[in-house]
This record gives C-alpha cells, sequence and structure tokens, in this order.
C-alpha cells in the first residue's frame, strides 16, 4: 500500500498553490478540471503524482494487481490505411509482405489451446474489404461454437466503421449484429489522439474521434463493455492527451461502459514516425499517474507489459496501474514490429505472479470484465 505519510507531506509542504489545490481535491474526491490536468503534465514531479495516483488506485482497487490469460489472434495486417505511427500494417499493394488469414486458420489458433486455461481471445487486426460483415459473423459464431465459454474481444471501432459502411449498415445494426454471433467486448484500439490537428497527422482517414466514441456509445447501451486506449508520446502537446482523457471521461459519465484505459506509447521503430524521439520512462511513469488522476470514473488502468518491458510495468504499479493485462502467449506482433521492449511478449502464469508479487502487490487472476477468478497471493509456484 501506499505511504499515507507522503500525502500528508504534500499537503502540508510549501509546494505550488495549485499542485497543493489538486491534490487536496483527490484527496477529497474531486474531480479535477482541464486545466488541472494540463497542469499536471506541465508542472508536476514525479513524485507527487506517484503518491496521488496511487491513492487513488488504492481506493479503487487496494493492493490487487490484475493479469488475465489470453491470446491474440491477428487476422491480417495488410491494411487500407496508412497510419504514419504504425510499423504493422501493410498497404493493399504489399500484400506479398503481409499475411491475411481465412476463418480455418484463426480457427486452427483457438484449436491450439483447447484444453488451457485460457478465458480470452483477443482478436485485432488490419482492415481490408474482404474480412468484411459476414466474415467476422462466421468468425465469431464459429468460435463460440467450438469454445462457448471463451470471451470474445474483437474489433476496433476503426475496424467496424469500415466494416459497417461497406456492409451499409448502421452502427446500432452492426453491433447488434456481431453481438448475436458471439462478441463479447471490444478492445480499445483505434484512438490515437482524438483531436483532429493530431489525428488527421498521424491516423488521417480512418474513422473520426466522434464515430470511435459513437461505436462505444452504442456498444454500451447495449449493456456491454469496452477498453479505451490513447496513443501518446510522438507530436502531441500535452493538452492534446488532456483533451483525449476529457472526452474519455465524458463518456464514462454517460454510460459507465468502459473497463479500463491504456495508455500506449509510441515506438519509433520502422514506421514514417522514426524520426520523432520517444519519451522517456519517468514520461511513461507521469502519463500513467495523471491517467489515473484524471479518469476518476474508470475502475482500472492498464499497462501493456509487451509494449513497455516487464521492468516499467513493474514501475508503472506505482504510478496508479492496477493491471498489466495477460499471459499473451507469443501471438502478437503488434507491439515487436514497432521496436516494443518485448520482441517475443510471452509470459507464463507463474512468471505474471511472480513479476507483480515482486512489487508487493496481490496478483488477482481476472476474466476480461474483471471478475476475480483466482487470488495468486497465497499461492506458491514450484522451482523447476
Amino acid at each position: 500500500m501506499s505511504d499515507h505519510s507522503s500525502l500528508q507531506t504534500i499537503l502540508a509542504s510549501n509546494i505550488d498553490a495549485d499542485l497543493k489545490k489538486i491534490a487536496e481535491k483527490v484527496v477529497a474526491g474531486e474531480r479535477i478540471t482541464f486545466d488541472e490536468g494540463v497542469l499536471l503534465y506541465e508542472k508536476a514531479e514525479l513524485g507527487y503524482l506517484g503518491t496521488l495516483a496511487n491513492f487513488v488506485k488504492e481506493k479503487k482497487s487496494g493492493d490487487k494487481v490484475y493479469f488475465n490469460r489470453n491470446f491474440h489472434i491477428e487476422p491480417t495486417n495488410v491494411c487500407v490505411y496508412t497510419c504514419a505511427f504504425c510499423a504493422y500494417s501493410r498497404l493493399i499493394k504489399q500484400r506479398e509482405e503481409g499475411w491475411e488469414m481465412s476463418i480455418e486458420q484463426m480457427m486452427d489458433i483457438v484449436k491450439k489451446y483447447d484444453g488451457k486455461e485460457v478465458t480470452e481471445v483477443h482478436i485485432t487486426g488490419g482492415v481490408v474489404p474482404k474480412q468484411d460483415y459476414a466474415f467476422y459473423q462466421e468468425l465469431f459464431r464459429n468460435i463460440k461454437a467450438h469454445r462457448p465459454d471463451l470471451h470474445v474481444k474483437a474489433l476496433t471501432p476503426v475496424e467496424y466503421h469500415y466494416i459497417f459502411k461497406k456492409a451499409k449498415v448502421t452502427y446500432e445494426e452492426g453491433m447488434k449484429t456481431m453481438r448475436a454471433a458471439g462478441l463479447d467486448s471490444m478492445p480499445g484500439g483505434g484512438a490515437e489522439i482524438f483531436h483532429p490537428e493530431i489525428r488527421d497527422e498521424i491516423a488521417g482517414g480512418k474513422c473520426t474521434a466522434d464515430e470511435w466514441l459513437a461505436i462505444h456509445e452504442v456498444w454500451h447501451n447495449m449493456g456491454m463493455h469496452s477498453n479505451a486506449t490513447m496513443l501518446y508520446g510522438h507530436i502531441e502537446k500535452f493538452w492534446h492527451r488532456v483533451d483525449h482523457l476529457e472526452r474519455l471521461r465524458q463518456l464514462q459519465d454517460k454510460t459507465k461502459g468502459f473497463n479500463c484505459f491504456i495508455p500506449l506509447k509510441f515506438r519509433n521503430g520502422n514506421n514514417q514516425m522514426s524520426h520523432v524521439a520517444e519519451v522517456s520512462v519517468i514520461e511513461d511513469l507521469r502519463n500513467y499517474a495523471i491517467s489515473r488522476i484524471y479518469l476518476d470514473n474508470f475502475n482500472h488502468i492498464k499497462a501493456y507489459w509487451a509494449m513497455i518491458g516487464r521492468s516499467t510495468a513493474q514501475l508503472s504499479l506505482n504510478f496508479g496501474v492496477d493491471d498489466i493485462d495477460g499471459t499473451i502467449d507469443d501471438t502478437t506482433k503488434i507491439y515487436s514490429m514497432a521496436g516494443a521492449e518485448e520482441q517475443t511478449p510471452k509470459l507464463s502464469t507463474q512468471q505474471l505472479v511472480e513479476l507483480i508479487k515482486q512489487t508487493g502487490h496481490r496478483p488477482i487472476e481476472r476474466s476480461t470484465l474483471y471478475d476475480a477468478v483466482k487470488d495468486y497471493s497465497e499461492v506458491e509456484f514450484e522451482t523447476v
């Protein structure tokens, strides 16, 4: 648990009056404003942010840190879009450099996990015309027919927007159809940065911020849940980040449908923005902490260990993070192709549990919707 004497020190100190006011609001459970969010990015030191973020986290999660047993399927890395930050996708004309899986190939991946204690399949990738409305309905139905208990977390609003537009169906009709086919929840990808002056430059052509948010709102209004992300650390300014967080906070006020928020670090390997320097680990930790403080209506903040590396993921647990994703099992290339810390992202349950225990937190295996599956705090593994 956090050192509450540190919090009292902040409140009693002679720090900047505006920062002290923010600390007082956080302790009182009051919401900070847009301008205060910007001020945190501009002025707040790491120790101050960590103390406040952990105060918020512990009110929500105590000393728990969540993970799940999941695997990824990436249907294709061929894409009609040309996002400047993406090292993963290949244009339609570059098909020979990519892959486009059939339903049968994806079902072969699902069947590899028969008899294994995974609870979720995470499906997302590029956007291609032939993986269309009917294609994904059939895929979801096949997965559920084969393994009804497997939670299908699949496709971002970027993918759904394209698929529904091609099929000439509304968001409402499209999401109801996908739910009926077996979709259980949505991942948070494709959010990038919402403000158009940044979004248009790094992700022009794909769905707008309003469209991204609208698809999540439709899904939430059906009583379903999803995640949210933000791609940070490139050409955006601090106020762009706060604008992004504010729009997520407003939608969460309306729907309460987001499970967690996942800050995604920009990696500059093998993409059109390789000239843009990556931000430091300190900035990563500051961003996690400010996200935790600002998004007061989100229950969970997640750090993808595969993207930032195991050591930084451990550090993030002292800066407001209470989830480090799952076992992944080396089934994703989205991170590694962009130069992520983990080039072979695979951890066993034992490794994840021990990684969390080393930080003094309690490892909790969860379902996708954050129901506790197993408390590993007292579990001792056999040494090999």
